[in-house]
């Protein structure tokens, strides 16, 4: 059984940084960050493969997706902040190995609870 646990988030000001972490217990593939806020739907932030990462246009160039496989961790460290990017972040897990990002929630077996990211003066 995949267990993803989150933790990072938090409130910051306008174009500040946060660094989630998603760490995994279990066998995972490919893993990705998604976003909710409130009222909206869920949607794609970053994935990686063993590959390359990819990103939402919305947050290229500001977020940055890695992995550690030793400790079966992914990072999404995520600069200059906007009050848009206010959302819960969740970490997501496929089982299969794909060799290109999925961005679309259906394509993920496991999930975690989530981390509130509060971006705010």
């Amino acid at each position: 059984q995949v267990q993803l646990v989150e933790s990072g988030g938090g409130l910051v000001q306008p174009g500040g940084s946060l660094r989630l972490s998603c760490a995994a217990s279990g066998r995972t593939a490919n893993m990705g960050w998604f976003r909710q806020a409130p009222g909206k739907e869920r949607e794609f932030v970053a994935g990686i493969t063993w590959t390359l990462p990819d990103y939402a246009d919305s947050v290229k160039g500001r977020f940055t997706i890695s992995g550690d496989n030793a400790k079966n961790t992914v990072y999404l460290q995520m600069n200059s902040l906007k009050p848009e990017d206010t959302a819960v972040y969740l970490c997501a897990a496929r089982t299969h190995v794909a060799y290109s990002v999925s961005y679309y929630q259906d394509d993920y077996d496991h999930w975690g609870q989530g981390t509130q990211v509060t971006v705010s003066s």
